[in-house]
Parts: structure tokens; sequence; C-alpha cells
């Protein structure tokens, strides 16, 4: 799920021209040895923290059908995350950066979700919104500066995102349609050095079927009940 919304975002991105023609974007740790290989324009998409949001946790699972109407399976409830990025620009001059940062708030500030054409994988099989939200305040005022520490690198402008994104629960396929009858047998105890015998019970299929075996009784027809004798008609 983590790569898919990964993909969301760069299609995002991609479909408003940013960085643009001459720019690159890149999900890497901004490190100082990835600052030092750099050599065009770069908004950079740095995944730094990833939880549940236990308030959308739910139980249970619900039947799959295709398009002719036949059960493919049951899903199990989906659970949801929260992905939180962030998103720098990063050029050999502060204006430059900024204008390049200008864009990419511009680009995310129009979505509230990440567009239905923009999903793959799983998150496009389950048809779920793919919510964004976009530098919203925080009462953690360390987080980013934390983040910096981290990578070893010095406090840059930033705009942090949270993508709030399903992630599929279990997938049980439903099994093929039965096709052969059933067979009960019931095995008594079998004399010292003999065979066992049992009591076999053939349980009948009303249904077309092309299998064969003793598993299967002829469907006879259920004769039809005689017409009531009115009071007075001799006996026939």
């Amino acid at each position: 799920m983590i790569h898919e919304v990964d993909e969301g975002i760069r299609r995002l991105f991609t479909a408003a021209g940013v960085p643009g023609d001459h720019g690159d974007l890149a999900f890497d740790a901004p490190t100082k040895e990835w600052t030092a290989r750099r050599n065009a324009p770069t908004v950079n998409v740095f995944l730094y923290d990833l939880r549940e949001d236990l308030s959308r946790r739910n139980a249970g699972a619900h039947d799959v059908y295709g398009d002719d109407g036949a059960l493919l399976g049951r899903r199990g409830a989906a659970r949801w995350f929260e992905l939180t990025y962030l998103v720098t620009a990063w050029t050999n001059r502060p204006q430059d950066e900024h204008r390049l940062l200008s864009d990419a708030l511009a680009c995310l500030v129009r979505r509230e979700r990440l567009d239905p054409g923009w999903l793959t994988g799983s998150l496009a099989e389950l048809g779920l919104a793919v919510e964004l939200q976009v530098a919203a305040p925080s009462s953690d005022t360390r987080a980013v500066s934390e983040v910096w520490s981290a990578l070893g690198g010095e406090l840059k402008p930033s705009i942090t995102i949270t993508v709030t994104s399903p992630l599929a629960g279990d997938w049980t396929p439903a099994g093929p349609l039965v096709t052969e009858g059933m067979v009960l047998r019931g095995d008594s105890a079998a004399p010292a050095g003999g065979a066992s015998s049992g009591d076999v019970r053939r349980l009948r299929y009303e249904g077309p079927t092309t299998a064969e075996g003793e598993g299967f009784a002829v469907a006879r027809p259920r004769p039809q009940p005689s017409a009531r004798r009115r009071r007075g008609e001799p006996i026939r």
C-alpha cells in the first residue's frame, strides 16, 4: 500500500507539471550524502511517519461478487493508516527553492484526496477515497525539527502532507461450485479378521449434473396424488 500511495503522489505532481521538465521528483531521505549527489532542481517527498487511525478500525468481512453475479470471495475490513510526508525543494539558490516549493504547495492545496485515476494496485481495487491533508496545524511542533536532526541536515522550509489510506483486509477466495454428490457411511465394528460392513446412505441430487458415481441417486419423479372421490361416486 505504501508504494501505491507514493505512486499516487508522483502522479499528482506530474499532472500539475511539478517540478517541471528540467527538474526531478524524488522520494529519498534528504541526507547530506543525497544532497551532495543532487545535480538538478528537485522536489523531494520523504515519508517519515506512519501510524494507524484507530478511530476508523472496523471488524467483519463482506462478500465480493463478479460482474456475472458469482461469488468471488470474502474481503476483510480495511484498516486505515496515516502516512506523513515532508515535501522540500532543492536548488542552488534560495529564491529558486521558494518558487519551486510554492508550485508544489499550489498543486497540493487544490486536492483533498488523490484522484481515482492516480490510484494503482490494491488502492484502485478497493475503490475507497485516499484523503490528503496539507500543512495542517500540529500540536507537536518539534516533529519536523527532530526529523532534520535525525537526518543530519539543517532545518529547511518544508510542507507536511498527511495521506490517509486504506490497507486491504485479508482475502478469502470462494470455493468451487459443488458438482458431486455426498455419500454418508455408517461403518460398524468389523469382526476379527473380517471386512467391515457399513450402512451406505446416498443423498439425492435433484439438479442437473454430468458427474457419475455412487454419490448420486436417480432422481425419480414423485407420483401425483390421485383426485379425491366425491361422496356417492363409485370406488375405482
